[in-house]
């Protein structure tokens, strides 16, 4: 449904955005500080059903990536926090979806169906999700990704092994299309 697609943009990648454009002024006359972007293990992984804020995160993922190689020499780092499922109201009152098409009642509808059933059972513990960002941030040498939950490291890891599959069945015919 196009007006989800559009107001989960709305909310989770251009209000990030307009907050990131307000502050990286400051940081970068300052010559230091960290924009903290939350995005999700969906921001690289997808399911069915979760197309509208799977958009969102990579979208945000991709923009946070070309910042933290713009403002690195200006003394700013970018981390990108990527949680897994953490009991919060994402799964409950906070969860949108469009309305559901029997076409995907094996697919979409399963997701669904195991969001219902999930919500307040979550794994992740929101309180140490926070400090382990309080502890990324203090940290100097931080990495740019900070996956959160057992469920975001397999995950993750998951449609990194997918890709490197793919890229290794196509490289031949990849390399073949040069000039």
């Amino acid at each position: 449904e196009e007006a989800l697609l559009r107001d989960t943009m709305e909310l989770m990648f251009f209000g990030a955005v307009r907050l990131t454009r307000a502050v990286v002024p400051h940081m970068r006359a300052r010559g230091t500080g960290t924009i903290v972007q939350l995005t999700s293990m969906g921001g690289l992984t997808t399911a069915p059903g979760f197309g509208a804020y799977c958009a969102a995160k990579h979208a945000l993922e991709g923009l946070s990536e070309c910042l933290a190689q713009e403002l690195r020499p200006h003394g700013v780092r970018v981390l990108i926090v990527e949680p897994g499922a953490f009991r919060t109201a994402l799964f409950g009152a906070a969860f949108r979806s469009a309305p559901e098409h029997p076409a995907y009642a094996g697919t979409s509808g399963q997701v669904r169906t195991w969001v219902a059933d999930a919500a307040g059972k979550q794994p992740g513990d929101p309180d140490k999700a926070a400090r382990a960002i309080v502890a990324a941030v203090s940290d100097p040498e931080a990495p740019l990704r900070l996956p959160l939950g057992a469920d975001a490291v397999d995950g993750i890891r998951a449609k990194l092994a997918a890709v490197a599959a793919d890229v290794d069945r196509t490289e031949a015919v990849a390399r073949d299309t040069t000039l």
